[in-house]
């Protein structure tokens, strides 16, 4: 078989109900993709599912097995086995919209043929709410379109950045170039699959289509409020290595740096604000120490941050203080839409 196009990662864990709906949407159309489904050691009917897809379609998917290692160690093992061009995750309970997958691998097959790949192609997704009519689309207005571009001309607003959902990597650039390894039971991974990357990409192109739908609704969902905040530790842990990343490398040019410190800034806000509301003396003694180790090691971003409205907020002393942090923190959610 000639080298597919495109891998699509698709960590499964217990996802017997919903996989069917994933899977029929990633096979639509003849298109040169790669499927590999990552069994993260199931204890429903997963693994005999993807097991089943393998048979029925052997030149397309690929099963995998392995025990649970979580989100992050299914995209590992995923990105070990993929041999396309291009990659994508998509996560189990979610799909892609099939006449935008044909324009996509259009534009994909295109790139190849003239021997011009992209390192990251950026798309629109769609958080698909269960039992709402309106559909909210996360576009990127402020990127050009219909051409390559760079670093330079990406100018998102505070709460404007890249999720999972709107990229398609360049395989070789996250497996060879990025080494990108994700850790092991750990939530909230996707954070670091859109951040580490990114000092190795410079050829940027978007596409200004619908592709990705982001299924909310679910009650165990990781993004649920009750459950972010039961998680606080793990959007904690994301948040450090984050930091760290950030720090190591401060050779990159200063309009990706820019993002970079936005991303990380938003990242740093959310994990102030689920601290504050896990409001235990261990988990705002975790804050005070989070806050103590970005100035420790990078004082000008500590500066940065912390004189910024956001934090400044989220640093108000006393229970009043931690209070009106969360009440502003719930207003700026809805307004600029980084929950």
């Amino acid at each position: 078989m000639d080298q597919p196009l495109l891998s699509i990662i698709v960590p499964c864990y217990n996802s017997a109900d919903y996989l069917d709906r994933c899977v029929e949407s990633l096979l639509a159309g003849d298109h040169n993709v790669e499927l590999l489904l990552v069994d993260d050691g199931s204890t429903d009917a997963t693994p005999q599912l993807v097991d089943q897809y393998q048979a029925k379609f052997p030149k397309k998917v690929r099963a995998l097995h392995q025990p649970n290692g979580g989100h992050g160690q299914a995209i590992n093992t995923g990105l070990a086995h993929a041999s396309g061009v291009y990659l994508k995750v998509v996560d189990s309970d979610d799909w892609l919209d099939h006449a935008a997958l044909d324009q996509i691998m259009a534009f994909l097959n295109k790139t190849v043929e003239q021997d011009n790949v992209m390192d990251m192609v950026i798309a629109n997704f769609v958080f698909d709410k269960q039992g709402s009519n309106h559909k909210k689309v996360m576009s990127y207005p402020q990127l050009p379109t219909d051409r390559v571009f760079n670093w330079e001309e990406v100018h998102f607003p505070f709460g404007k950045y890249l999720l999972m959902h709107s990229v398609i990597y360049r395989t070789s650039m996250v497996r060879d170039e990025a080494q990108l390894q994700l850790p092991k039971h750990t939530f909230y991974v996707d954070n670091i699959y859109v951040f580490e990357p990114l000092i190795y990409v410079h050829k940027i192109y978007y596409l200004n289509i619908n592709l990705y739908h982001y299924f909310l609704g679910r009650d165990d969902q990781s993004v649920n409020d009750a459950v972010m905040i039961s998680r606080a530790d793990q959007q904690l842990k994301v948040n450090r290595i984050m930091l760290h990343f950030y720090v190591a490398h401060p050779e990159v040019g200063k309009h990706l740096k820019a993002y970079l410190s936005k991303y990380l800034q938003i990242i740093t806000t959310i994990t102030s604000v689920l601290l504050i509301e896990q409001n235990t003396p261990a988990s705002l003694a975790a804050k005070k120490d989070l806050w103590h180790e970005i100035k420790d090691l990078d004082r000008k971003l500590y500066r940065h941050f912390r004189h910024s409205s956001f934090g400044v907020a989220v640093n108000l002393p006393g229970k009043v203080g931690r209070k009106m942090t969360v009440g502003t923190y719930r207003m700026a959610e809805k307004l600029y839409g980084f929950e």
